[in-house]
């Protein structure tokens, strides 16, 4: 039982983050660790189709921060704020050799980027899963061959903000919101109101 609690405080730990400390960089081997995490995660019929873009250099930061979209639930805020973005990306591709369907495998996708977030928080770490991008774009900037299609972009980095989770009744709202302090509050449905 203390083994599923701990499982669990790591689950409410790894948050979508949208603020980051800057002067913590992460390391190539950081993102080789999360990356072996996904790559042991299961796969449809077992294709592993998934090939992943690692950017910690702050060059390639700076060329895929600009193509992305953040907290399209905010539209009054610009974030990341000034100076908080992440300190790498990581980007979930897939090898169009390897398998060209590309819809057949986006449950996939979610399950190596959740695997990822998770194994970050184990290294005190956070990061976000964004899909609000230009695939075509992105594989145009950073240069990817026309066989690997950008599927989604998980950013990391050490968090440098507050994330409050809250409870809501079923005629309540479920978007998220910040307050005064820039405090993030995520509600979130209670466990009798999602079992059937």
């Amino acid at each position: 039982m203390e083994r599923n609690k701990l499982f669990k405080e790591l689950v409410k730990k790894s948050r979508s983050y949208r603020g980051y400390d800057e002067s913590r960089r992460i390391t190539r081997e950081e993102l080789l660790e999360l990356v072996d995490c996904a790559r042991f995660a299961p796969s449809s019929v077992n294709r592993q189709p998934f090939q992943y873009l690692l950017a910690y250099e702050q060059e390639d930061l700076d060329k895929i921060q600009p193509l992305t979209g953040w907290a399209r639930g905010l539209p009054q805020m610009k974030l990341p704020h000034p100076g908080k973005c992440p300190t790498a990306f990581i980007v979930i591709c897939q090898n169009t050799d390897w398998d060209p369907d590309l819809n057949r495998y986006l449950r996939d996708v979610g399950i190596a980027a959740q695997t990822m977030l998770l194994a970050a928080a184990e290294m005190d770490l956070g990061g976000i899963m964004i899909g609000n991008f230009s695939p075509k774009k992105l594989a145009e900037t950073m240069e990817l061959p026309e066989n690997i299609v950008p599927m989604l972009i998980v950013a990391f980095g050490k968090p440098d903000e507050k994330i409050v989770l809250t409870e809501v009744e079923p005629n309540e709202s479920l978007n998220y919101y910040r307050d005064d302090q820039d405090t993030h509050y995520v509600p979130k449905r209670k466990l009798k109101d999602i079992v059937l």
